[in-house]
């Protein structure tokens, strides 16, 4: 069964970092073209702010998973050493178990959002498109983020190091 979740693990992260990766593409690609036309013509593309902002979004949502695989999203660090060492195994468990059920949490509030924009038919102010599919990656994110967390909580092993723990004098 661990097999199988690290081959999940590994399959999420690699289809997260692509996607983020084509959504920064876009980013720069946007921002660039937006640029050539204000220096070509004297006037931006109307449309490049809103896909500018939609692009960053992706990136940033992506970024979430991207971090949680490698070990370099933000936690406090403060209490670390207040409990023996000899508890690490079951703290991680539960820190584990703690992040994925707040991660869950969120997911079912982005949901609602999601269903609530849906229902009200809301649209971008200047593409005219429904805004709803795109909110639909909030939930998606913070769901795919907590079933990663509740993987690292029944494999520990699985649990990517610590990103500062990998910097050399970093403790």
């Amino acid at each position: 069964m661990s097999a199988a979740a690290g081959v999940l693990l590994a399959w999420l992260a690699r289809v997260e970092r692509f996607s983020a990766f084509l959504a920064f593409l876009v980013l720069i690609a946007v921002v660039f073209l937006d640029v050539a036309s204000r220096e070509v013509t004297g006037t931006g593309l109307h449309w490049a702010l809103q896909i500018g902002v939609y692009a960053n979004f992706f990136v940033v949502m992506l970024g979430l998973g991207v971090a949680s695989a490698s070990g370099s999203h933000l936690r406090p660090q403060f209490a670390d050493g207040w409990l023996p060492r000899s508890w690490e195994p079951f703290v991680g468990r539960v820190q584990q178990t703690l992040t994925a059920l707040f991660f869950i949490g969120f997911a079912l509030v982005g949901l609602s959002v999601v269903a609530e924009t849906r229902e009200l038919g809301e649209r971008a102010p200047v593409l005219g498109n429904l805004v709803w599919p795109l909110q639909a990656l909030i939930p998606l994110v913070f769901f795919l983020a907590g079933v990663r967390h509740a993987i690292y909580a029944c494999f520990p092993a699985l649990t990517p190091a610590v990103a500062s723990a990998l910097v050399p004098g970093a403790e």
